[in-house]
Order: structure tokens, then sequence, then C-alpha cells
């Protein structure tokens, strides 16, 4: 019987590669453990836009419902190649060598995992991705105390756009002492 502190063996080869490639900020179990919740609740195509080493997506596939397809696309032509490999025995993820708007030929997604910041100040871009009730899940905010959301003494923009945005019901939640995440579902 498995500890719910276990990791899924593909997400564990996924943070294998993460150390051999010297990330030091790939997906954290708690997020991890969420997007496999989310997962588990959605059909259709869910996506992963800055796969880096695949853990996200290694998340999304260990919570998937049967018949879900992930896809991801990754810039660095190397790290894409060396996931695609650790990914090959998965009929249902497909990883993509390019920007992530390589991947709209895939849309709509019913889930969208961001955790690149300049890909998550796209919201009007991603809000037409996302199917109707499609969820995207954005990544790597620091918690702020303050409304707005205040970071390095800066409004944190991107964040304060999607909590307010009236194309999504979106809430903030804190996965540790010094890390939220934004849950963003499409009305």
């Amino acid at each position: 019987m498995s500890s719910p502190f276990d990791v899924p063996e593909l997400v564990g080869r996924a943070l294998d590669l993460s150390r051999q490639r010297g990330f030091i900020t790939s997906t954290r179990n708690e997020t991890g453990r969420l997007l496999s919740a989310l997962a588990a609740s959605r059909t259709g195509t869910l996506a992963e836009l800055g796969t880096g080493t695949g853990v996200g997506s290694a998340w999304l596939a260990s919570g998937a419902a049967k018949g879900a397809r992930i896809v991801s696309a990754e810039l660095d032509p190397s790290l894409a190649e060396d996931v695609q490999r650790i990914f090959a025995d998965v009929d249902t993820i497909d990883i993509t060598s390019g920007d992530w708007r390589t991947l709209e030929q895939h849309a709509p997604f019913s889930l969208i995992f961001v955790d690149v910041r300049e890909v998550m100040a796209e919201i009007d871009h991603l809000a037409d991705l996302l199917e109707p009730g499609g969820i995207a899940v954005l990544d790597d905010f620091t918690v702020s105390a303050h409304w707005p959301p205040i970071v390095d003494g800066q409004v944190d923009s991107v964040r304060e756009q999607w909590l307010t945005d009236e194309r999504f019901v979106a809430v903030e939640m804190m996965i540790d002492a010094d890390a939220s995440l934004v849950i963003a579902t499409r009305r």
C-alpha cells in the first residue's frame, strides 16, 4: 500500500530528469497532487504550457480520466527530446518541441496548467483555448497578504487580472508558506 507522500512512478521519472538537468523549481508535489485530482475530473484534452522536465504532465497523467489526452510544449528542443523519452511508453501524452502556441491545434482544452509568467499574461489568448467549464491552473505565485497582491513592492498585475476577470470564477490557493497558485474556471 502506498502512502499519500509517495509519488507515482511516472512523476518519479520526471523528477529524476529534473535532478539530472539541474532544475530546482519543478512542480511541487502539493501542486502535482492538485493537478492529479483535477485531471481525474476532466475529459478531452489537457495541456501543460511549458513542459520543463515533464513533472506537471506526469502529475496530470497520474490522475487523468480514461480517454483523456495530455499535450505539452517545450521551447528547448534537447529538453523536449529528453521528456519524450521518459514518456515514450505513455500513449496518452504528446510532448512537442516548440512555443506553447503550437498546441492551439489541439484546443479546446478542458484543463490548462501554466507555470510560465509570460504565458500567464496572455489571459485573452488562454481564455479562448479553454472550453466552457475548462480550468486554468496557474502556478508559482508568491504569497501576498495584500489586495491587490503586492510582490517586491509592486502590484502583481497578472494574478490580479486572473482573479478579477469576468470570464472566470477564480480562487487563489496557498500551497505552502511561500507559494500559491490560481485556479480559474471558464464560465
